[in-house]
């Protein structure tokens, strides 16, 4: 485990001195030309490009009255070559819809494949990194997910609670811009599971992730993103041993869509799943090639916009 925190350090490392070319976004240039002595008391903007590194959650918010349409696709071992066609035979997808509520909240809705999990979310802006003061980005982070698979037979005497098919997570995400092409984020996480079996785990799995964005050019940038546990790291799933997830991405913006291609050791696409529930292995081969597709949709203009068109 050590080792697999060492290399996601190491692959953000790598990528910073291999990929570092200061571009500015279009946007900040524009703001530069234009008020460059308010633009250093303003908020700092687009610490990550989606509301996602690749499956945890980044500290960027949905504008107000802005819908997030996301496809999440992994397909299964590429391990297992011709027996399952590299993956293509067990694939898993999640749909998901997220609704910027205000400026600093935002909820969302999603169900997988995997497990029959129906999911939902609540993600808060608290604090905004500023150009010249606060140094960092902080929001909470709130899960809850859910399993509609049939029932387990369990030994004679034993009933299966509804309250086994849930699970929650709460997690704080904390990142900083350092400048145009670098940002990085940690992401201390506390999993509950309410189906283990206590006499051997606990109920809740204590995590640390750690994600970051390195831009290439300007509609590419290269995103990685590990979690660590702190406890439960001998947690059993299905009677299978679980490894901490690592995922490194590849981020193509176009237009309104942000595309992103992704290489992982883990199938599952909620907190629950990936953080402490992935049974597969990098040191083992056991790779997953997926993509995540996002589109934006603005539902409710923005004041600002309306009054533009006014004036």
């Amino acid at each position: 485990m050590r080792k697999s925190f060492l290399l996601a350090v190491l692959l953000i490392s790598i990528a910073m001195i291999s990929y570092a070319q200061d571009e500015n976004d279009s946007l900040l240039n524009e703001l530069n030309d234009n008020n460059t002595a308010t633009l250093k008391n303003e908020n700092v903007i687009a610490t990550f490009k989606a509301t996602r590194i690749i499956d945890g959650s980044s500290v960027e918010n949905l504008g107000a009255g802005v819908l997030d349409f996301r496809i999440n696709h992994r397909f299964g071992d590429l391990s297992q070559g011709v027996h399952n066609t590299f993956g293509l035979d067990n694939a898993t997808t999640k749909l998901s819809l997220d609704y910027g509520v205000t400026k600093w909240l935002m909820v969302g809705v999603g169900h997988s494949a995997l497990n029959n999990e129906d999911d939902g979310l609540l993600k808060a802006k608290i604090l905004k990194q500023k150009e010249k003061g606060l140094p960092l980005t902080l929001s909470y982070g709130g899960y809850i997910s859910i399993q509609t698979t049939p029932a387990p037979s369990l030994p004679s005497g034993d009933t299966w609670k509804f309250s086994n098919r849930l699970y929650y997570a709460n997690q704080l995400l904390i990142a900083r811009k350092f400048n145009d092409w670098f940002s990085l984020q940690l992401m201390p996480t506390i999993v509950h599971y309410n189906g283990v079996d206590s006499s051997k785990f606990s109920n809740n799995t204590i995590a640390v992730g750690i994600g970051g964005r390195v831009k290439v050019s300007k509609r590419i940038a290269i995103t990685s993103e590990y979690y660590y546990r702190a406890t439960n790291a001998d947690l059993l799933y299905v009677g299978q041993t679980t490894y901490n997830a690592l995922s490194i991405g590849i981020d193509i913006e176009t237009g309104g869509h942000v595309f992103q291609l992704v290489f992982t050791n883990s199938q599952g696409l909620s907190e629950r799943s990936f953080i402490g529930q992935t049974t597969d292995s990098w040191s083992k081969g056991n790779i997953h090639f997926g993509f995540n597709i996002s589109r934006v949709f603005t539902v409710v203009k923005p004041k600002e916009f309306r009054n533009l068109k006014e004036n």
